[in-house]
């Protein structure tokens, strides 16, 4: 027996073991939570060259799998998806797990240089298009024909005129092939002569990118139309020609 009773002793003891056991444990949880926390240059240990507490030197911009989180290259794979109309970012395993599945869909993998189309400008001024500069696109959630023109907002969105469409894929049967919601119409009327191309649709929404990022003041500026002359080049010289 003991001052506490005898038999009472143990089962006290086994508490107060049971409760430092538990302390220690959460001491180090919190610690390994804190080290998750800090930044990657916090945790990685000192210089070998004797430099200490120097700025960390920032490296290139690393992408992620917008579905998994995993690190992937800069040529990685695109899905679409389908509702939200947004372009996704996808390593190689969830292209293949997630391409066809639900919302997503691959993203288009051809890029045909049309040395020319048949464009009135009646037929033009229908689409009611502010800009010579656009890419059209059929898009299945909406059942109709949407054209995409850029603006420094990014994409501005405005659905085509049945009669209007029907009367372009006439006269461009060419047009009639274009696969609906991965690929798109791209329209460069601010060129001489004129730019048409069929390209994948994370391509068509890379045009709108590139205006957004080189904007400058009202007008755009120069910084755009060397862009967007810079966009096309690298577009001709990947396509192939109808």
């Amino acid at each position: 027996m003991n001052e506490n009773g005898g038999r009472n002793g143990r089962p006290e003891r086994r508490l107060i073991a049971d409760a430092v056991a538990a302390r220690k444990r959460a001491q180090m949880v919190s610690g390994l939570r804190g080290l998750a926390s800090k930044p990657a240059d916090a945790a990685a240990p000192p210089a070998t060259n004797g430099a200490v507490g120097g700025p960390a030197v920032a490296g290139p911009e690393v992408e992620h799998c917008d579905l998994c989180g995993l690190t992937i290259p800069e040529d990685h794979r695109h899905l679409l998806a389908l509702v939200e109309r947004r372009i996704v970012c996808s390593c190689e395993a969830c292209w293949a797990m997630r391409a066809g599945e639900g919302d997503y869909r691959p993203v288009g993998n051809r890029t045909l240089w049309l040395s020319e189309l048949d464009i009135p400008d009646d037929l033009w001024a229908s689409f009611q298009i502010p800009i010579g500069l656009t890419f059209f696109m059929e898009s299945t959630v909406t059942a109709c024909v949407v054209a995409m023109y850029p603006s420094p907002a990014g994409a501005t969105e405005s659905e085509l005129h049945f009669d209007s469409w029907s009367r372009m894929l006439l006269l461009n049967p060419v047009l009639a092939g274009l696969e609906p919601d991965v690929e798109g119409l791209i329209i460069n009327r601010l060129s001489d002569p004129p730019t048409y191309v069929i390209a994948p649709i994370d391509t068509c929404y890379a045009l709108t990118g590139t205006i957004k990022a080189h904007w400058e003041g009202i007008s755009g500026g120069g910084a755009v139309e060397d862009a967007v002359e810079g966009f096309f080049e690298r577009l001709r010289r990947k396509a192939g020609v109808a």
